[in-house]
């Protein structure tokens, strides 16, 4: 009896899971086995866990997304395990399983290996987070900061929110991804407006409160200049206070933070983004640049191990380190896997290659969101920023989706989200 072809997926977040769910709109569970393996059991839809703490919302009971149920729809294998090395000349992975402490190792093999794992974020390299460093990550983090704020902990005073030094490798990279200072600031610019709003709201103050910084020579450089030129504008008019070309974040203390540049700014409360760096046992594979991100081509393969993609943080294409990327990615990684596994022809498979374009919808407050589609940066002719009501309503809307449809958003209501927010007022 011949053996069926096992795709192994590494990662249960946005890429990883629709890489997942969509390789099935192409090959059949009889045709090719699929595992997908991650260390946590849900998906967690990062991009609304701000709004969950803003309205005071526990966003672990709102934000996580059961994988296993949804996986078994399309008789995909989860395993909840943490992934502790890649052999890529054996085709082999060695797991530990996560879901009681004691476990002993285990060893998974491939025919086809997705690389989605997202990234690890260096707090542990900011000198005084531990202590007087506040972010909206996960979970721990946004229970932290909403407990902070609706509990009585801050007291009114000034505010700090930005990004670290984000550290880009050069190996294998393609020439239309620039090299970027900040891994994602549209975060930040969302954070900064929507607590402004809070401000206001529980009579503590408002923008004037609040300083955006970033250590790249403008804040969400990936926007393209036009765009951000306008949000400087109306920052800047709103009462924000904002400083650029800090280089990096050099410590941070209880009454602010010391930048590399030798500035500083005064805070009571420091809102980081840290820097974003792969997981320890990518550093020095073959398949990787000198940081440790998974070199691809445009078909999101490595051009050494074919049988190798990567999609979402964990791929050294995909910069910004944003959420939308590595989603549009998973649509690319299924067709090229379908082709490889005999279920599409080259042509069906390389309708689309990755050309990456910024897509971001940002919490603005009183019911209001900014929306950004751009790819200036790479070189297009895409340039457009929106706000209002409506684009936080979709904003809302496809986290609802997105958990009613098992995070498996078809390629076509993807497509028509972008072409929404394009084209209505």
């Amino acid at each position: 009896m011949k053996t069926k072809p096992h795709v192994l997926i590494l990662g249960g977040n946005f890429a990883g899971l629709q890489v997942a769910r969509h390789i099935r709109d192409h090959v059949k569970p009889e045709d090719a086995s699929v595992t997908v393996v991650d260390k946590r059991s849900y998906l967690l839809f990062i991009p609304n866990i701000p709004i969950e703490i803003l309205e005071n919302k526990n966003p672990d009971s709102s934000m996580q997304l059961p994988l296993a149920p949804v996986l078994d729809k399309d008789e995909t294998r989860f395993i909840q395990a943490e992934v502790l090395d890649i052999d890529v000349e054996s085709k082999k992975v060695t797991i530990q399983p996560t879901e009681r402490p004691g476990a002993t190792t285990d060893v998974l093999t491939y025919d086809y290996l997705v690389i989605a794992l997202g990234n690890r974020l260096a707090f542990d390299k900011i000198d005084g987070f531990a202590e007087h460093g506040h972010t909206v990550s996960d979970g721990f983090y946004g229970n932290k900061l909403r407990h902070y704020l609706h509990e009585g902990g801050y007291k009114g005073g000034p505010i700090a929110i930005g990004s670290a030094r984000f550290h880009q490798g050069t190996k294998g990279k393609l020439d239309f991804v620039p090299m970027a200072k900040a891994a994602c600031e549209g975060p930040p610019v969302e954070m900064a407006l929507s607590l402004a709003s809070w401000l206001k709201h529980h009579e503590m103050g408002g923008p004037q409160k609040v300083t955006i910084f970033t250590p790249a020579d403008l804040i969400a450089e990936d926007a393209g200049k036009k765009i951000v030129g306008q949000l400087l504008e109306i920052a800047g008019g709103m009462g924000f206070g904002y400083k650029n070309k800090l280089e990096d974040i050099k410590q941070i203390g209880k009454d602010g933070i010391e930048f590399a540049n030798g500035e500083s700014i005064e805070a009571e409360l420091k809102i980081i983004f840290p820097d974003w760096v792969p997981h320890e046992f990518l550093k020095g594979l073959p398949i990787c640049d000198e940081k440790g991100f998974v070199i691809t081509n445009k078909q999101l393969k490595n051009p050494d191990y074919p049988e190798v993609y990567a999609a979402g943080d964990a791929a050294a294409c995909t910069v910004p380190k944003l959420g939308s990327i590595g989603h549009h990615q998973s649509y690319i990684v299924a067709r090229q896997l379908a082709r490889d596994l005999g279920a599409l022809s080259d042509e069906e498979a390389d309708s689309e290659l990755y050309s990456p374009e910024v897509i971001c919808y940002g919490d603005m407050g009183d019911g209001k969101a900014f929306y950004i589609h751009s790819n200036v940066w790479y070189g297009g002719d895409i340039e457009i920023l929106k706000m209002g009501k409506l684009y936080y309503d979709l904003k809302v809307a496809f986290k609802t989706s997105y958990f009613a449809m098992g995070g498996k958003v078809p390629y076509w209501q993807w497509k028509m989200g972008s072409w929404m927010g394009d084209k209505i007022l």
